[in-house]
């Protein structure tokens, strides 16, 4: 059967962090398909940061945005639609919920979401469902697909899911899709430990990508050293370690100063760290930013920083080397598939403050490197990250998922 139209389905779209799924999203319907979004709970407008966002909220349907009647209805309906497939769908919730009392609410609840998703689907007449990261959404995805019959398929990231694959149910997950789009050769092997060996044919690599845009000009002094961190503010990206080599800078006298855009819980520890170090005017904390301002701020800044403890493959690295710059990070996840050392960044073991001081020394003494890695940069990413040649590699496995078992990196479709 020809496939026309596809289900997005997430826990919360479009998030801030969400832009690449957007991107995604646009390449898959510039292949001819239909894309239908939906999402478990809509993001509030705290969490909006640009136009792109709000009119992809206005795109998408919410699963607990409806009144309450509607849920009962929803169950009904799935079990009227097939009783058979119900029951399947019932043993199904049972076997991969967590032990406990509440373990058996949450999948209740995921159970009731994955039927008024099924129900949504048939009346939009969804032939595939697909859904990004693997935990409490992709468990919503897999039900509904056994309540409707409609394939579903995931994008696997990591590294979360590696940490948790049994209370996420990831082996069975991984034995009922049609196929898994990992985003890294790194998250290929995590996923296939879960994967009956029968089935590691269908697991493919599908990278997150980025836009070919025009990097973005703006005056720079080559004297000091303007470093750039994107992300959540939370202990897994290792940003205490990376205020403690931008302070070893400025005690050496070194011109340097650190832009943190993003938020979270660690925020305020941040804040305070950055004080007690003495950091002055040297570390600004801006919040989260559009996608419009994240570009002005990599425009403005000679590196992009981010010193992780466990990453898949960061698009924030990506964002940085489509715009040519330089970027230092960590060896950990499939960072180095993107990141090639003293190529296109500098890699450093994550957690050594002094290995990163002395990576941004190096960064900070010769501009002309800076320059060299960022045209390699670039590079790299055209070549192998962009957003529109990923999304037709996962429209080849959304329209003959049979037809590109084994097939590692799936060819694109051809647009005509």
């Amino acid at each position: 059967m020809a496939v026309e139209t596809v289900a997005y389905l997430s826990a919360g779209y479009p998030r801030v962090t969400d832009a690449f799924i957007t991107r995604e999203i646009a390449g898959v319907e510039a292949c001819g398909l239909t894309v239908e979004r939906f999402a478990v709970r809509a993001p509030g407008d705290d969490k909006m940061t640009g136009p792109e966002q709000r009119r992809e909220r206005e795109l998408t349907t919410y699963l607990l945005g409806r009144s309450k009647a509607e849920f009962p209805k929803a169950v009904l309906r799935a079990f009227r639609a097939s009783p058979k497939r119900f029951v399947g769908a019932v043993k199904l919730a049972l076997a991969t919920r967590r032990v406990g009392v509440e373990g058996t609410v949450r999948h209740v609840a995921y159970f009731v979401e994955a039927a008024v998703l099924a129900d949504l689907m048939a009346e939009r007449n969804v032939d595939h469902l697909h859904n990004h990261f693997s935990d409490s959404s992709c468990t919503v995805a897999m039900l509904a697909s056994s309540l409707s019959g409609i394939p579903y398929s995931f994008t696997i990231h990591g590294p979360a899911i590696f940490f948790e694959p049994r209370e996420w149910s990831l082996e069975t997950k991984m034995n009922t899709v049609a196929f898994c789009a990992a985003i890294s050769a790194f998250a290929k092997s995590q996923a296939s430990i879960y994967c009956d060996p029968n089935r590691w044919d269908r697991v493919h690599i599908v990278h997150c990508g980025v836009d070919d845009l025009r990097p973005a000009a703006a005056e720079r002094d080559p004297a000091k050293l303007e470093l750039l961190f994107v992300g959540r503010l939370e202990p897994v990206k290792g940003i205490l370690v990376l205020l403690e080599a931008v302070a070893s800078l400025v005690k050496a006298g070194r011109d340097v100063r650190l832009t943190v855009a993003g938020d979270g819980a660690l925020r305020q520890d941040l804040e305070r760290r950055a004080a007690g170090l003495g950091l002055g005017d040297a570390v600004r904390f801006v919040g989260y930013r559009s996608q419009p301002e994240i570009r002005q701020h990599l425009a403005e800044s000679d590196a992009l920083v981010l010193p992780s403890f466990a990453e898949g493959v960061p698009v924030s690295l990506m964002e940085a080397m489509s715009q040519e710059r330089a970027v230092v990070a960590t060896s950990v996840g499939g960072v180095t598939e993107l990141v090639k050392h003293g190529v296109n960044g500098l890699v450093v073991h994550p957690g050594d403050p002094v290995a990163l001081a002395a990576a941004l020394t190096t960064l900070a003494d010769d501009p002309e490197l800076r320059t060299r890695m960022g045209l390699a940069g670039r590079e790299t990413v055209r070549a192998d990250f962009d957003s529109a040649t990923e999304a037709r590699r996962l429209v080849a496995l959304i329209r003959d998922p049979e037809g590109t078992r084994g097939i590692v990196r799936p060819e694109p479709v051809v647009i005509t």
